[in-house]
């Protein structure tokens, strides 16, 4: 936990909430404190609610890091593709109630975690990364094969194509949509209901359902240390 991001700690869930700027931007001190609110849920043994701030889940990596150097953005990437493993192998469930856009990282986001709620209103939800002018990373490509059609991973990787809500559903990013003041209620209500899983059986399940997944974007990870990744001006 960190000035970035908050805990709030409950009966039988928590509540983790990125506030970072206007953008909820993807920082490494986001990560940091998202890092360590899973270690604590995972000790509090509780289910984990993800959100932003109102109308925004994240908009993505921070550029500043991004555009600084090719070294400064692998470096933000990897700890964000490590992140992604992190969530996807995570003993809890993970319930993201997305609070409003989530762009780039932010719906990798959506895509690392078990149950996705998002706010209905004219939000912007997809991967923009090769319209901003970013190759798609090995561990995006790996991470979004795992959870879009394979219609809508191409349109989504490389056509850069941005979703509404609604739409977003169809594609994969999301499970529900609900009235914004529903949002957080609907996202307790189901980590109530996933409090009730067997934690033992649904951690085991959990990693024989995404072995290969999960082998597949580690090494997805290391081809992207051996790689350039920046943003084409």
């Amino acid at each position: 936990m960190n000035e970035f991001v908050t805990y709030q700690s409950e009966e039988n869930y928590v509540i983790v909430a990125i506030k970072n700027g206007k953008a909820n931007a993807i920082s490494h001190n986001v990560i940091d404190g998202v890092n360590d609110c899973l270690d604590k849920a995972e000790q509090e043994n509780k289910v984990v609610i993800l959100t932003g701030q109102v109308g925004i889940f994240s908009a993505g990596f921070d550029l500043k890091v991004m555009t600084k150097s090719p070294e400064a953005a692998k470096e933000l990437v990897t700890r964000g593709s490590q992140l992604s493993h992190k969530m996807l192998s995570f003993s809890q469930p993970i319930v993201i109630a997305c609070s409003g856009h989530a762009i780039a990282k932010g719906a990798f986001l959506l895509l690392s975690s078990d149950y996705r709620i998002g706010t209905e209103g004219d939000f912007k939800i997809g991967l923009n990364e090769v319209q901003i002018g970013m190759t798609m990373h090995n561990a995006g490509i790996v991470i979004a094969k795992a959870r879009l059609s394979e219609v809508y991973l191409n349109r989504s990787v490389n056509n850069a194509e941005i979703y509404n809500p609604k739409q977003a559903i169809n594609a994969g990013f999301l499970d529900v949509i609900v009235p914004e003041i529903h949002l957080l209620p609907t996202a307790i209500k189901a980590a109530e209901m996933f409090s009730k899983l067997n934690k033992k059986a649904h951690a085991e399940t959990k990693l024989k359902v995404r072995k290969q997944h999960l082998q597949d974007l580690e090494e997805a990870i290391q081809l992207d240390l051996e790689s350039d990744i920046s943003i084409n001006s």
